[in-house]
């Protein structure tokens, strides 16, 4: 129960309004510290509450002081559009019966517009960290006395290249109190530099692994021929299988303005997502799918974050994403909240190696499937490596004078430098077990 925390009554309150009951394991492990003050590092799933574990510390931290309104208090940065919007619909949920305000700032809005909501000082700044830079390069909002920094989807925000602009914005916000810090994954090197230039002692919880996917979701590949292959299985999936709302992740924007106007000539209620729509179309595109008016969404990557939209029960990645990271974030999609789903990648023969790689990151065996109405000549290599690779005849390299040379390093390979340890604690995956401390290395 929510009351387990020490939360505030008005907080209590919208927690109850909103029927929130049993909180998640990321709630249960990360609420209780950050109520305390504490830096935090958090990995956790895709879909597994960590909005409300950052969001009801921060809102009971400017319930708790009650001051007047002459700064911007707290600011959330996150990668897209669509995610910083959800995430301000929660902070209002959860404010409702205070004084708390917020406000949002991304890209793709009237500028002059935000500038005259940053004059009124928000308590809650909720923002992209581009459009944020814009207006930092205008002298329109000052991050000063911000007591509370959040970093949302922090590893996404560095693949999409903002390390630059995290770091200016996280130095402005010098006389901050308390930094929560969350991803999905670990985030590899760049997360952890960043993690140890803005966390002070930082707790870091981790309550997922990258191979730990949802349990609810099916993983599946259908091997195809090529490209308009690919299209006939995607058609054939909207058709047959059973879903309520489906994604089709493409990985360039022409692919997924081919495949739109393909579904719409074919019949079905579409909409395309991707960076090279504007704000409004975006907004359209995702309120007719939570709606219902639309059951397909096609859209590169730019939708695999954030996106909370219910009944999405089918993932279909009609190109492989490029790392595992983007594969979870993908899938993250479906099987929210301890739902259901089915995630179908289609495989090409050179898709094959990436596919192989990404289920040995996650430490996965995707299940085979064949459409007998659609089945082609491929179906994959020949012959394949222990890893799972397809196995390729290597040429031998000869020198000038036609000689064979040797495969062999003649120099011995470089050692790796010692990685750092850090303390982590590792929640259970009920989220009630006694938390453990262990030394890991990432």
């Amino acid at each position: 129960m929510f009351s387990q925390f020490a939360l505030h009554e008005r907080l209590l309150k919208a927690v109850a309004e909103l029927k929130f009951v049993e909180p998640t394991p990321v709630q249960v492990a990360a609420i209780p510290p950050a109520l305390e003050g504490r830096d935090l590092r958090v990995t956790a799933q895709t879909g597994s509450g960590k909005t409300a574990a950052f969001v009801l510390p921060l809102l009971n931290r400017l319930i708790g002081e009650a001051k007047p309104r002459e700064r911007i208090r707290s600011l959330i940065l996150l990668p897209t559009r669509e995610l910083a919007q959800q995430t301000l619909k929660e902070v209002e949920r959860f404010s409702q019966f205070t004084f708390i305000k917020s406000g949002i700032v991304t890209g793709g809005e009237d500028f002059k517009e935000q500038a005259a909501l940053l004059r009124k000082l928000p308590d809650v700044l909720v923002s992209t960290p581009g459009r944020l830079i814009e207006h930092l390069n205008s002298g329109t909002v000052d991050l000063r006395e911000v007591e509370v920094l959040v970093l949302d989807e922090a590893d996404r925000m560095l693949d999409m290249g903002f390390a630059e602009d995290m770091q200016r914005i996280t130095e402005l916000c010098a006389n901050r109190q308390q930094t929560l810090l969350f991803s999905a994954t670990t985030g590899g090197n760049a997360l952890r530099e960043v993690a140890n230039n803005v966390l002070r002692d930082p707790l870091h919880l981790r309550l997922n692994s990258i191979d730990q996917l949802s349990e609810g979701t099916r993983h599946q590949i259908i091997t195809a021929d090529h490209a308009e292959h690919k299209e006939q299985l995607a058609r054939w999936l909207l058709a047959n299988e059973t879903y309520q709302k489906a994604i089709i992740f493409t990985n360039t924007r022409v692919q997924a303005d081919r495949l739109y106007g393909h579904l719409v000539a074919g019949g079905y209620k579409a909409f395309v997502l991707h960076g090279d729509k504007d704000q409004k179309d975006r907004k359209l595109a995702i309120d007719r799918v939570k709606q219902g008016g639309t059951k397909v969404l096609v859209a590169t990557d730019v939708a695999a974050r954030g996106l909370d939209i219910e009944g999405l029960d089918l993932v279909i990645n009609f190109d492989m994403p490029r790392s595992g990271d983007e594969y979870v974030h993908r899938v993250g999609r479906t099987g929210r909240a301890g739902g259901e789903g089915l995630a179908i990648s289609l495989i090409c023969h050179n898709d094959w190696n990436l596919m192989s790689s990404i289920e040995r990151y996650l430490k996965q065996s995707f299940e085979r499937r064949t459409i007998k109405e659609l089945k082609g000549t491929y179906s994959g290599p020949k012959k394949v490596k222990a890893s799972g690779k397809a196995a390729g005849v290597k040429k031998k390299k000869t020198d000038k004078k036609g000689d064979k040379k040797t495969t062999a390093k003649a120099a011995a390979p470089k050692r790796r430098p010692n990685k750092p340890r850090e303390e982590t604690r590792v929640v259970s995956s009920d989220g009630l077990a006694p938390l453990k401390r262990r030394k890991t290395e990432e």
